[in-house]
């Protein structure tokens, strides 16, 4: 049995007046991601860690913030290209672990939600998905509300 696991981390700074995408679930929010996409920081990290995992490269080769095409696009596109990329090379998503660090808002009503949209781009049952939250005790800058930060750890196998 061949598996592999892949670790992905993401930062998008916050500010004002922008929409906050976590998971693929619009979050309400009196900040947003700064970003060349959508600025959903968590979708991100799981890209890079299954991208990793298959040993394809990192999010930014694939979908760079210097092309044009991937200005303001949907991550949840992007994480769907994720997919189809690890599949073409043979593999599918066994499980999924992560994290995102946010002081405001609170995450944890929406976890539901973001494990069941991830569920479904990713084609795997939500129970092996796993969503946490956690502030940083107001430490660094995701402690003053000025960014937000992803951790994503992935498992997956060659069939």
């Amino acid at each position: 049995m061949d598996v592999r696991i892949g670790q992905g981390i993401d930062f998008h700074r916050l500010e004002k007046g922008l929409i906050l995408w976590i998971g693929g679930v619009l979050i309400p929010s009196d900040k947003g991601a700064v970003a060349h996409s959508d600025g959903d920081v968590l979708i991100h990290a799981i890209c890079d860690a299954l991208l990793g995992a298959a040993g394809l490269r990192d999010i930014g080769y694939h979908f760079p913030d210097t092309d044009e095409r991937f200005k303001d696009i949907d991550s949840k596109i992007l994480l769907e290209k994720t997919i189809e990329l690890i599949r073409l090379n043979g593999f599918i998503t066994v499980n999924i672990d992560s994290t995102v660090c946010l002081e405001n808002p609170r995450l944890s009503p929406h976890i539901d939600s973001i494990k069941k949209r991830l569920s479904e781009i990713i084609g795997i049952e939500s129970t092996r998905i796993g969503v946490k939250a956690t502030t940083t005790e107001r430490m660094g800058f995701p402690g003053r509300e000025e960014g937000v930060v992803a951790i994503a750890s992935v498992l997956i196998q060659l069939v």
